[in-house]
């Protein structure tokens, strides 16, 4: 501090006050002190304390490339603590010690599609790198507190294919703490049930890639190349998500199609559809405000706990990271050192959107910004190594490239760290 003396040895110069005169004082020093210095220190004890966010709402007023970059509170909205310690701001470093979190051949609920090491990867380095945020460290996954917390509850994840490889990485973390008579995994058409029985809970994944209803909703056959999204009609699922306890929601690679969205206006049994086409964004947009009015309409935030995961990164271009060109993630080994890169898949024009809804909810909702980190890991996806359904061809069998998948990931792997940072904007928001 600037001065040199305290409140109670000038307190100590005047012997004769009395008690009210000595508390007048005392204050009259710090209000003096606050005025001159203008520090935090004295300030924070006149303002009121409750005009801080509900500690599980993200603001979003950053700009654009702010937004690509880390979590979007901003600054002025965080304590002291949470502008050192962004989690989602930070690097990938080698960890032998605690890598991987588990083993591809112990979880029995891991996709063909996503099992690399069973169908011939070679490398195994992609499982053993830890994400490091600048400034403090991610806490530690429990898999024992995360069982508990679950206890009698419900747990739901909605959306596509990458929101699937998160909910079964969050059942290979678990799994094993369960007894084998005591749990179970069933499917009912769109949706997905894993059952904790001693623990009388539920974790779910629910087949929404839109969120809205969609020609693609089918969860086996949806590969259609004219995909049309019905305007409006988010309770045709919705009504499966009620009672849920925790919510995570993801949306965002069935919207890029390269051209304008199809939406259609009234009902898909209509023997005259009326369809318009929109922007990518714009349709985006559409989604988000369907999906935030559902959850101010439908979730009590006392009992609820909602997130939304950022869009997952593809990299299908690897020339964008310094390799050849018409190359992609195959045979990519290391990750992306450079802080700065962004692939061109994932648009930041998308992230905008996201951004300038979510500002307006007034229901609180955490946002898990893993894009930026996992844009630095080209390293990480499928690729090659994964079920193929359909034979290959000769020619794909000479450009192994060609049928490279850079889109899904490795489990275990990269969707393991998203469920580390779920734990912990879930129990240390």
């Amino acid at each position: 501090m600037a001065t040199s003396f305290s409140a109670s040895s000038l307190l100590r110069t005047k012997p004769r006050l009395s008690s009210s005169s000595y508390l007048f004082t005392f204050l009259a020093f710090i209000l003096f002190s606050a005025l001159i210095l203008n520090t935090h220190d004295f300030l924070f004890i006149f303002r009121p304390h409750h005009d801080k966010p509900h500690p599980n709402t993200v603001l979003f007023s950053k700009p654009d490339d702010e937004l690509t970059q880390s979590n979007t509170v901003p600054n002025e909205e965080k304590t002291e603590e949470e502008r050192v310690c962004d989690l989602f701001n930070g690097r990938w470093v080698r960890d032998e010690l605690t890598r991987p979190l588990y083993e591809e051949s112990e979880c029995p609920y891991i996709q063909p599609q996503l099992t690399c090491q069973e169908h011939g990867r070679p490398d195994k380095e992609y499982r053993r790198l830890r994400w490091q945020p600048h400034g403090c460290d991610l806490p530690k996954f429990n898999a024992s507190l995360m069982l508990e917390t679950l206890r009698g509850k419900r747990m739901m994840f909605i959306g596509d294919s990458l929101n699937r490889g998160q909910y079964v990485s969050l059942i290979c973390l678990l799994h094993h703490l369960i007894p084998e008579h005591a749990k179970s995994m069933e499917t009912f058409d769109s949706l997905t049930v894993f059952t904790a029985k001693e623990y009388n809970a539920t974790i779910e994944f629910y087949w929404a890639p839109f969120l809205l209803e969609s020609n693609s909703d089918n969860a086996v056959i949806h590969r259609v190349t004219d995909r049309i999204v019905r305007k409006g009609s988010i309770n045709k699922h919705g009504r499966y998500w009620k009672g849920a306890d925790i919510l995570v929601f993801n949306t965002y690679l069935w919207w890029v199609t390269g051209s304008k969205m199809k939406i259609l206006l009234g009902s898909f049994k209509d023997e005259v559809k009326e369809i318009v086409e929109l922007p990518t964004e714009e349709a985006y947009r559409m989604a988000m405000k369907s999906m935030l009015r559902w959850v101010r309409m439908n979730i009590d935030p006392n009992k609820t706990k909602v997130f939304f995961t950022s869009m997952s990164p593809s990299h299908g271009k690897s020339i964008e990271w310094g390799g050849q060109e018409g190359g992609n993630c195959y045979n990519e080994t290391t990750p992306i050192e450079d802080p700065s890169y962004w692939g061109s898949d994932s648009l930041k024009s998308i992230m905008q959107v996201i951004g300038e809804e979510f500002r307006k909810s007034k229901v609180p909702i955490t946002f898990l910004n893993i894009t930026q980190l996992s844009n630095y890991r080209k390293d990480a996806h499928t690729s090659i190594y994964k079920k193929q359904w359909n034979p290959l061809t000769p020619e794909q069998l000479a450009n192994p490239a060609s049928y490279s998948d850079c889109i899904h990931w490795c489990l275990p792997g990269l969707q393991d760290t998203w469920n580390e940072l779920l734990f912990a904007k879930l129990f240390y928001p």
